[in-house]
């Protein structure tokens, strides 16, 4: 018996610990993910990066072999300026030079990638000034930036999903689940029409050095906020309406972000993904589920105790005691009297 209460008691354990187990695989599948994607990239990447780099070295070789009067220390200060510029944004390129990154529209853009939390790193404060201002206004303005998302979020939810959703629910008497994963996925499809296929080929068409691949590339980027700013549009040479080129790209990327978040909250009021997401969740225990709890294993102890208690009673019957009777041969011993 006591083994069997020791059993339902691990049993019980692990079915009350069981969204930790979850959790703890969710956590090994992720790193498990993490290894995965470095594998990949440094398989993919590595090769084109010693190419690169090969390719450097024989320019750099050439060039010095061609201008024999410059030392090679010279030619490293150079590079290691130039490059620290164009860290900031600046370059030292001629058809470069019309092109200025803290006009209205730029610092309008910037200002729109900070608080998006995009960051594109293409651009870059200069001064300390503009650095503590920076980290001032971002402290402040991402905040305000993720209530404002927010608020104009949980409004559109009410006319692109909830309503929809009950309205066909209503007038064709259908279950709410099937036409909640129906309507998700039109909507996801229309947002990425909207806003990844079409403005990649608007893109394509309007940068120079841009094919279909990397502009579909710079809007995926862009709307997920990862910010990589390898391609960044409106930094071409002598690019055309540049300041109302800027003031589009910024309202583009505020839009769609707009959009990501409707089709992500979306699909996570999803039955089937809310089901998956509790069993990650730290489940919280009830004042009255732990009484109840505590009262079971009370009232199993107890049980367990009486019928141990029980069977040694019966144990103790069921053996015969018999006590002896003193009797002396004289029957006056002073001592059994």
């Amino acid at each position: 018996m006591l083994q069997s209460f020791t059993s339902n008691s691990c049993v019980r354990l692990i079915q009350t610990h069981r969204s930790t187990w979850y959790f703890l695989f969710l956590l090994l599948g992720y790193v498990l993910y993490l290894i995965f994607g470095a594998v990949v990239f440094s398989s993919v990447e590595l090769p084109y990066e010693d190419l690169l780099r090969q390719e450097l070295r024989a320019i750099k070789t050439q060039f010095l072999r061609d201008n024999e009067c410059l030392s090679e220390e010279r030619l490293e200060r150079f590079l290691e300026r130039a490059l620290e510029a164009s860290n900031y944004g600046v370059s030292i390129l001629n058809n470069a030079s019309a092109n200025w990154n803290w006009d209205f529209t730029s610092s309008l853009f910037f200002a729109s990638t900070v608080l998006s939390t995009t960051g594109y790193g293409h651009t870059a404060p200069l001064s300390n000034a503009g650095k503590a201002f920076c980290i001032i206004y971002s402290l402040i303005g991402i905040p305000f930036t993720l209530l404002f998302l927010t608020a104009v979020v949980q409004r559109i939810m009410v006319f692109s999903t909830r309503r929809p959703i009950t309205y066909v629910s209503t007038r064709w008497g259908l279950s709410k689940p099937p036409v909640a994963v129906v309507h998700a996925t039109l909507l996801a499809i229309m947002a990425a029409s909207c806003f990844f296929f079409i403005p990649a080929a608007i893109f394509s068409s309007l940068e120079e050095n841009w094919n279909f691949l990397e502009s579909f590339y710079f809007c995926f980027i862009s709307l997920s906020t990862i910010g990589l700013g390898d391609y960044v549009p409106g930094e071409s040479v002598n690019q055309k309406f540049r300041q109302l080129y800027k003031v589009g790209i910024t309202v583009y990327l505020l839009l769609g972000l707009v959009v990501m978040l409707v089709v992500l909250e979306t699909f996570c009021e999803l039955q089937q993904l809310k089901t998956l997401r509790k069993m990650f969740y730290l489940k919280k225990e009830k004042p009255q589920d732990r009484l109840a709890i505590l009262e079971h294993d009370h009232l199993a102890f107890t049980s367990v105790s009486h019928q141990t208690n029980s069977t040694s009673i019966e144990e103790v019957k069921s053996k015969d005691f018999s006590v002896p009777v003193l009797t002396s041969p004289g029957g006056d011993d002073p001592m059994i009297r």
